[in-house]
C-alpha cells in the first residue's frame, strides 16, 4: 500500500504557527458600541468635555485624569469607558466594585496594567472599605504601598504603578465616599436620551444587525425605551425576532407595536413591574407616600431594583413622586393606569 504524503499549504502553516490571524480579531458576538467619541450619540456635553480632555492629554502626553460616571443603568457609561481606551490608544481593564474582595484582588490589577492604560471600575460605590484605600495612593501617586511581616518587624515597600486612567461608574453617587469622589478629575452625570437621539440610535443598530426598519418604527421603539440606550438595543432584538418569524423581516410601527405587547412593554415604555409598583402603592397604600421598604416587601422584589431600575424613570416622567415621608404616585400614574385618583384625608 502506497505511503500516504501529507503536504502542508502556506496557510495551513500559518494557523499551527501561533500567529494572529485576521479571524481571531474578529469579536465573537457582534457588539452595538460605539468605538469611538464622534460615533457616540447624545450626552452632548459630556462627549464634549472628553474631547477637550482627551485631545489635551495626548499633547501633554499625559494619561487621561481620572473620571468618574454616574446616572441611571444603560445610559452609556460602560460605553465610554471603552471609547476613553481606544481614544487614547490603551487597554482596557474591566472589573467591578464587588468582585474587589480583598486587597490583594485589586493590587494584582494595578500592577499589571501598562504605561496609558484604562481600568474601569463599575459600581464603584460598593468597593469595599478596605479596598477603596488601596486607591487613594494609586490614583494620586501612582503607587501601591505594602506591607511585609507584622509587629515590630513590619516594614512598608511603595511599588511604583505605570500611569493609568481609571473610570469608575455608579448608579448611586451619593453612596460614595468623598475622599474617593475627590480624586475624580472629571465628574460627569449622563441623563436620559431624547427621542432624536434613540431614532438614532434605534437606525445605527438596525444596521448593525442587517435588519430593515422604517422611520415610524424606530420612532415608536424610541418613545418605549425609557430614554435608555441599552433599553432600545434589547427592544429591537425582540422586534427583530418578532419580524423574522410572524412578518416579512422588516420592522414597522405595527410590528413594533405587536412584539412589544407580547413584551409587556406599553406606549410609555412601562413593564409589568412598573405596574405592578404603581397598583401596590395606589390599592395598598392608597396613593402613599410609603417607604420603599414597604413596597419591596409587598412587591417581593429587592429593594435595590426597585430603587436603581423602576423608579428613575417613573420619577423623570412625573408618575412617582419621592417626599421625606415616602413615595406617593402622582395624577399622571392614575390617568395612565385608568384609576380614579384619590385623595387622603388627613
Amino acid at each position: 500500500m502506497a505511503d500516504r504524503i501529507l503536504t502542508h499549504s502556506s496557510d495551513d502553516t500559518a494557523i499551527i504557527d501561533g500567529a494572529v490571524q485576521p479571524d481571531d480579531r474578529e469579536p465573537d458576538i457582534l457588539s452595538l458600541r460605539p468605538e469611538r467619541l464622534h460615533e457616540y450619540v447624545g450626552q452632548a456635553e459630556v462627549v464634549e468635555t472628553l474631547k477637550i480632555a482627551i485631545e489635551a492629554a495626548k499633547l501633554r502626553s499625559e494619561p487621561l485624569e481620572h473620571v468618574l460616571f454616574h446616572g441611571p443603568p444603560g445610559l452609556g457609561k460602560t460605553t465610554l469607558a471603552h471609547i476613553i481606551a481606544n481614544e487614547m490608544g490603551g487597554t482596557l481593564t474591566v472589573t467591578s466594585g464587588p468582585a474587589l474582595e480583598k486587597g490583594g484582588d485589586l493590587i494584582g490589577i494595578l500592577t499589571h496594567l501598562g504605561e496609558g492604560d484604562v481600568l474601569f471600575v463599575d459600581e464603584i460605590h460598593r468597593t469595599p472599605k478596605t479596598v477603596e484605600e488601596f486607591l487613594y495612593p494609586a490614583m494620586e501617586d501612582f503607587a501601591v504601598d505594602f506591607v511585609f511581616d507584622k509587629g515590630i518587624h513590619a516594614r512598608s515597600h511603595r511599588y511604583r504603578l505605570k500611569y493609568f486612567t481609571l473610570v469608575g461608574a455608579t448608579t448611586r453617587v451619593g453612596l460614595l465616599s468623598a475622599p474617593l469622589r475627590d480624586r475624580f478629575g472629571i465628574f460627569r452625570s449622563l441623563d436620559f436620551y431624547g427621542l432624536d437621539d434613540l431614532v438614532q440610535i434605534t437606525t445605527r443598530s438596525a444596521t448593525l444587525l442587517d435588519v430593515a426598519i422604517d422611520k415610524p418604527g424606530a420612532l415608536e421603539l424610541a418613545k418605549r425605551s425609557r430614554g435608555t440606550p441599552r433599553i432600545v438595543n434589547r427592544l429591537l432584538k425582540r422586534v427583530r425576532d418578532y419580524a423574522q418569524v410572524r412578518g416579512d423581516g422588516a420592522i414597522s410601527k405595527p410590528t413594533v407595536e405587536a412584539a412589544l405587547a407580547l413584551e409587556g412593554v406599553d406606549g410609555r415604555g412601562l413593564t409589568r413591574l412598573d405596574y405592578r409598583y404603581l397598583k401596590t402603592i395606589i390599592d395598598y397604600y392608597g396613593g402613599g407616600p410609603v417607604g420603599i421598604e414597604a413596597i419591596s416587601a409587598t412587591l417581593q422584589e429587592e429593594t435595590d431594583t426597585l430603587v436603581d431600575v423602576v423608579e428613575p424613570y417613573l420619577l423623570k416622567i412625573g408618575m412617582v413622586i419621592r417626599t421625606s415621608s415616602g413615595r406617593r404616585t402622582s395624577d399622571a400614574a392614575y390617568r395612565h393606569l385608568g384609576v380614579p385618583v384619590q385623595r387622603k384625608r388627613f
